[in-house]
């Protein structure tokens, strides 16, 4: 007897990082920019410890984006911008590979490339910097 299912190919990790960043980005439509400061803390790092994680921001930072307020998404988090446009980067070249039949991005070799290096470490000495100023 022969097994007639089909085998479904898994997720690359460049399908799962644009559909997680398409589904965050959609949901930030939907939030108050002139209520977003008012919610609770949601950030572990920052309910333990009290400091901003590297993140802190990002979801205020995409809300105000969203919204068109550039100048509170920058304020938010200067990352924040930078961070939607690489999402919807991927989301059009993974969308892309899979209307063309082409592979799609290769995100493992996106992360050793020396820009990116440069823009992760800027972002780390920023997060440092700011955790230093909170303290």
């Amino acid at each position: 007897m022969t097994d007639l299912r089909t085998t479904t190919p898994s997720p690359t990790s460049a399908q799962l990082l644009a559909g997680g960043g398409v589904v965050a980005l959609t949901a930030s439509v939907f939030f108050s920019p002139e209520t977003i400061e008012d919610g609770p803390v949601l950030c572990p790092f920052r309910l333990l410890t009290g400091l901003p994680c590297p993140g802190c921001g990002l979801t205020r930072s995409w809300v105000y984006a969203t919204h068109g307020w550039w100048r509170e998404s920058f304020l938010a988090h200067p990352f924040g911008l930078l961070s939607i446009a690489v999402v919807l980067t991927l989301a059009v070249l993974v969308v892309r590979a899979r209307v063309t039949g082409r592979s799609g991005p290769d995100v493992d070799r996106w992360v050793r490339h020396p820009l990116v290096i440069t823009i992760a470490a800027s972002w780390l000495v920023f997060a440092v910097v700011r955790a230093v100023l909170a303290a």
